[in-house]
């Protein structure tokens, strides 16, 4: 028999758990499938754990100020799950550096971001002859591990929401009715799902429904990326460190492993391919078919190069995962939400962050389509 929800939600990362909490308030029923075993197992865990307050984005005026905007109420909302316990670090080299440190420094101040110089005893730490400046500024680490288990007790708490995991919405498609009905494998068979809407939040899968659908495909770009987890040298434990705006790389605290990921803009992709509507290609099927060799060593030995420190760095192991976004923010390394209200099919909406305080803004434009919705009514 299929089953009947208000709302339907593919995917139980971090957006699809809050974005089911908010239209709980709203519908009678809200249904969240996640293909895997848990929730927040992907791409809410496998990432540099960074809650932005725009120091990453001083090339969109837009990207920055969201972040910047977002921070605090991401901050307060989350509390229990922010790791404040490090210092944090932005250093801009002499060379390669697509803004220069007086550039960074002024474009932080107008957008109000805390930033002052580092203390003399930390910028020590770098080669002084390829870094220009070092900035102290305010940027937090959330525990994934955490967040779960807050959004996992949030879903339980709340009576009108059902989480099902190992349950995989395979393609979805409009009844008579005006309803969709959405296909779903389990372990125990195939069931459906009828839903007056739909909404994808599936990140690197977002094209896997659409193209089963045969609904038209959202361009993005997809990569193959790892992040190396180390042990630093105690000295630098409770610090992070963000060498930008090119080539360069960041080490920031991982919080549910006690270590900090080093990532690096060269070596942390190790390929890429692009959804088009002339070819689509299952990014998770992809994933798990391909060997997986690791980049440390290129990643640290030119890190190390700005921070001789590093060199004491202890390689544990990498965390793999598909990093996908939009093509035009290849320009600027902008971060804007991606909300495709009624994609191909009414009431079947795809949507997407590039970070996780993105969420506010894609929660406020459901907030728009539901009060058009609410004034038609």
């Amino acid at each position: 028999m299929d089953k009947h929800s208000d709302i339907l939600i593919i995917g139980g990362g971090f957006f699809g758990l809050y974005i089911g909490l908010y239209l709980s308030g709203h519908f009678r029923q809200v249904t969240i499938c996640e293909k895997e075993a848990d929730a927040m197992q992907r791409a809410s865990y496998v990432n540099q754990a960074r809650v932005h307050q725009g120091y990453h984005y001083p090339r969109s005026i837009l990207t920055a100020l969201r972040s910047k905007e977002n921070f605090p109420k991401f901050v307060h909302d989350f509390n229990a799950c922010i790791d404040r316990s490090f210092t944090k670090l932005y250093a801009i080299p002499h060379t390669f550096s697509k803004v220069s440190a007086t550039q960074f420094q002024l474009f932080m101040s107008r957008i109000k971001a805390p930033i002052a110089p580092a203390p003399a005893a930390l910028k020590k730490l770098f080669d002084a002859e390829l870094i220009e400046d070092v900035f102290l500024v305010e940027e937090f680490a959330f525990d994934s591990a955490k967040l779960k288990k807050l959004m996992l007790n949030k879903i339980a708490e709340a009576k009108n929401i059902s989480l099902k995991l190992n349950a995989k919405v395979t393609t979805v498609n409009p009844l008579q009715s005006g309803a969709l009905k959405a296909t779903i494998q389990t372990p125990d068979g195939e069931h459906s799902v009828l839903s007056h809407h739909v909404f994808n939040c599936t990140y690197s899968q977002l094209n896997f429904v659409p193209h089963n659908a045969g609904l038209p495909i959202i361009p993005l770009k997809h990569e193959l990326t790892e992040m190396a987890l180390v042990e630093v040298p105690d000295s630098i434990k409770s610090i992070g460190i963000t060498v930008m705006c090119g080539p360069f790389f960041s080490i920031m605290p991982f919080p549910p492993r006690n270590l900090h990921t080093l990532s690096h803009v060269r070596y942390t992709p190790h390929h890429y391919w692009h959804d088009n509507p002339e070819h689509y290609m299952d990014a998770h099927a992809y994933f798990d078919s391909i060997p997986k060799q690791t980049n440390y060593s290129y990643m640290i030995r030119d890190a190390q190069r700005y921070v001789p420190l590093l060199k004491e760095c202890a390689y544990v192991d990498s965390l793999w995962e598909v990093k996908t976004v939009l093509p035009l923010s290849e320009v600027d390394d902008s971060r804007p939400i991606l909300f495709r209200k009624d994609a191909g099919l009414k009431n079947f909406h795809s949507l997407m962050g590039g970070k996780i305080d993105n969420v506010y803004d894609v929660t406020d434009e459901i907030t728009i389509m539901l009060s058009g919705e609410n004034d038609k009514g």
